[in-house]
Formats: C-alpha cells, structure tokens, sequence
C-alpha cells in the first residue's frame, strides 16, 4: 500500500513533541504544581517547551482524519471502511481507558479515568463511521460548524442534573464527574471541537487525490490562509478564544500572550493556528526528502505503538529519577491526577528534560523501526491494523 511522506513525516514529528511534553509533565519538577503557561509564573523556555507541544493534539487528530478519507478511497467499499472506522474506534477507547489510563497513573484500581486525544479520536472514528455517506466536502463543513460552535458556547454553565453535566462535559467543556466514592472521570478533551477538527482533516483528504506539486501548492495556501486568519482575528482581540492577549513587562512575554490561545477545549484561534502549522509542514514534507525526515517518518508510521510505548518508559523512567534521589515507595502518591510523585517535591530541572526527551526519542526510534517493518510484512495480521 502507497504511503504518503508527507503523512509520515508530519505526524512523526508531532510523536516526537509530543514525547518533550509527556516529559516535561512526569519529570519536571514544578510540573505538578505549575501552569507553565502562566505569564505571571513561567519562564520563556518553559512557555515555548509547552507551548510548542500544542501541535501534537489538533495535527494527530487532523491527520486522523485525513487518513481516514485516504482508507476510504482504497477500500472503495462504504461498508468496509465505516466497519473499520466503528472497529478502530471502540478499540481505541478500550485502549485509552485499559492501557493508556494505566500508562499515566499506573494505579491498579483505576480511581481516576481521564478521557484524552486518543479516547477523542476513538469517538471520533464512531461518530465518522455513520457520516460516510455524505459527500467529504459536506463532512469538512459539518467540521467547521462544530469547531465555530464550540467557540460560541464557551461559558455556557455546567448543568446541575449529573448526567446532564457529564454529557455536557463529555460534549463540550471538559470536567470531572465523581462516579463512586472512590472513583472518578475527567473529560480532558470534549467530543465537539475535536470531532470538527477530524472532519476538517477527512475533508482536507481530498487533496491527497492530486499529484504532488498540485497538494503542495494546496497545502502552502491553506496553510498561509488559515494562519493568517488566526493573526488578523488574534489582533482584533475581540473573539475567537476567551484569553485576550495583553502588554507584558517586556515585548517577548507580550508575544508570548499573543501565541496563548486556549486548549481545553480548543479555541477557534487554537484551531486555526496549529491547523495552519500542520498544513506548512505537509507541504514543506511533500517533496523534501533527507536522512533526518526519513528518520523521523519511522515514528509517523506506528504512532499509536509510539504512543503506548512512550508512556510506559517515561513512566516507569520518573520512578528511576525519583529513587536515584533519594525517594522511596512510602513517598509515592497515586490517585486523582497523581501519577506517584511525591507531595515533597521531586523532579529535575528543564535542562534535564530535555536531554531526558532526547534519549528517549533515540532510544524508541530502533524499536519503531523493527514495529513497522514486522507491520509492512505481515499484512495479513489483523491485530497489527490497529496498533
């Protein structure tokens, strides 16, 4: 089966920024107790080393999208590709809930169960399945209404019925609803806005069915379309997220509330901001080949295994840092949004991190490239179709 390079490379390096992010979260030492995108308290370098990590979500599940309409293309059979698309998407929410949520908290009596991109995606490909009838145009304009809808419905109050407010947390802003005593689920990312994006990314599909110099153009004009919007509507300040960027004590913190645009849920200037950068990086990767985006497509072509795996070796990695410092089991906190770090602190400097994210990415590209070459030949293994 043809795959695109550009694909590949695209969503390589959002696996590979998104593995900084998951890091930063697990090792940094101010991470539990820090917002690092708050002005009033973070540092530059740990603005842009977040802030950078916002591409992964909005281009993992764009991409999604895409290759969702590039699969339906090859099939050419209705029934087969909404089959897959219904299959893939219940697997990917087994997965996020039993594997996923453990990887983050590694508690074994799942207290807290957090629904993130890769739960979003899953409903995603559900609600996807039963709209493959329509025209892919139709899709992507159905997915921008939703992106434009979450922004109007920003402040809407939390209603007080508990189903009620779980739906409307499932739906539309994220929130925590108390299942038992001891039990609890968060809705991290809301079905709306990231359902939108995907049907964006399904219509934007359409351009994978033109030759290359054709989807390069398509995809440098969206791209400097979309971020242009963003500038223009950012500047107003009047709409469009519901942080207003402001003057800070010095003109790069200035810049940086301007670039502050809100995630959870994801804002309309969210949105067109790191579609648009997605958009860049699939044209700049069409027709540009080198060691580095060989490399780097390696990851792009497993990203859920990447995922899964990536999770796990920080994880059981934060533990090492922590006994190489002195802590011990009787220190470690589990339960809601603690993964075992310690009240007392714990946690190494950005510096740290970085060469942390560094190793990690080296170590795991050997092992994704085993996965999918072992995937490439045996196209026959059903399992591995969804890994």
């Amino acid at each position: 089966m043809k795959r695109f390079t550009s694909i590949d490379f695209t969503r390589g390096l959002v696996m590979v920024i998104m593995a900084l992010d998951h890091v930063r979260e697990f090792m940094h030492k101010t991470s539990m107790t820090h917002d690092p995108t708050n002005l009033e308290t973070t540092t530059t370098v740990l603005f842009l080393t977040r802030w950078v990590t916002h591409l992964c979500a909005p281009a993992f599940v764009f991409l999604a999208g895409t290759s969702a309409y590039i699969s339906m293309r090859r099939k050419n059979n209705l029934h087969e590709s909404r089959k897959f698309l219904l299959t893939r998407g219940i697997w990917l929410l087994v997965l996020e809930f039993a594997v996923i949520n453990f990887a983050l908290w590694f508690d074994i009596h799942y207290r807290f169960l957090i629904l993130e991109v890769i739960g979003a995606i899953g409903l995603s490909f559900i609600v996807l399945s039963f709209l493959l009838r329509l025209p892919s145009r139709i899709i992507g304009i159905i997915g921008i209404i939703l992106i434009i809808i979450q922004n109007l419905v920003h402040g809407i109050p939390v209603p007080s019925d508990p189903v009620a407010a779980f739906m409307f947390s499932v739906l539309i802003q994220p929130g925590l609803t108390q299942l038992t005593q001891d039990h609890s689920f968060y809705t991290a990312y809301p079905l709306i806005s990231w359902l939108g994006i995907m049907l964006a990314g399904f219509s934007f599909g359409e351009a994978f069915n033109h030759d290359i110099e054709r989807r390069k153009k398509i995809f440098f004009r969206s791209g400097l379309a979309v971020l242009s919007a963003f500038f223009i509507i950012r500047a107003l300040n009047i709409f469009g997220d519901p942080s207003a960027w402001s003057l800070q004590k010095n003109w790069v913190f200035t810049i940086l509330s301007f670039l502050n645009v809100s995630k959870y849920p994801p804002s309309l200037l969210f949105t067109f901001l790191f579609a648009g950068i997605t958009m860049l990086l699939l044209s700049f990767s069409e027709n540009y080949k080198s060691r580095l985006t060989g490399m780097i497509s390696v990851y792009g072509r497993v990203p859920l295994f990447y995922f899964i795996i990536h999770l796990y070796i920080i994880h059981a990695g934060m533990f090492v840092v922590l006994f190489i410092q002195g802590f011990g089991m009787k220190d470690f906190v589990f339960g809601a949004f603690r993964n075992g770090r310690p009240e007392t602190g714990g946690g190494t400097g950005i510096a740290v991190v970085y060469i942390l994210w560094i190793g990690l990415v080296l170590i795991l590209y050997p092992i994704c490239k085993w996965f999918g070459e072992y995937k490439a030949a045996h196209p026959g293994k059903k399992l591995l179709r969804f890994l």
